[in-house]
């Protein structure tokens, strides 16, 4: 199977997670299609300015992968800076949130799994 990328649902949140600003959220897959291991496979578009909070997982974990620009990453109470290439990690327990503040989009490829 091919889904093209205008075939994937596209969604805009407002202050997601208590953040700043609208985050753009492309679903490649609906969560039924990961067969209960998981509830997301996306892009999470963040303009300059916008940000997704900080927010802790109970029953899953996240990972992201930074695919361009340069963000402040929230790893657990600690900010961090991660650019494109990088890779984060959310285990279950733990928390994160992600802000970008630069005059560039950042993209993020976000996976969550169930624990």
């Amino acid at each position: 199977m091919i889904r093209r990328a205008d075939e994937c649902k596209v969604e805009y949140r407002e202050h997601m997670r208590d953040g700043d600003g609208v985050v753009q959220i492309t679903n490649f897959v609906d969560a039924s299609e990961l067969y209960e291991k998981g509830r997301l496979f996306a892009r999470l578009r963040l303009e300059p300015g916008s940000s997704i909070g900080y927010h802790v997982h109970e029953n899953d974990s996240e990972i992201f992968y930074i695919l361009n620009g340069q963000a402040e990453y929230n790893d657990n109470g600690e900010i961090r800076t991660v650019k494109g290439g990088d890779v984060t990690i959310c285990p279950e327990g733990t928390g994160h949130g992600i802000a970008n503040r630069s005059d560039q989009v950042v993209d993020v490829i976000a996976v969550i799994v169930y624990a």
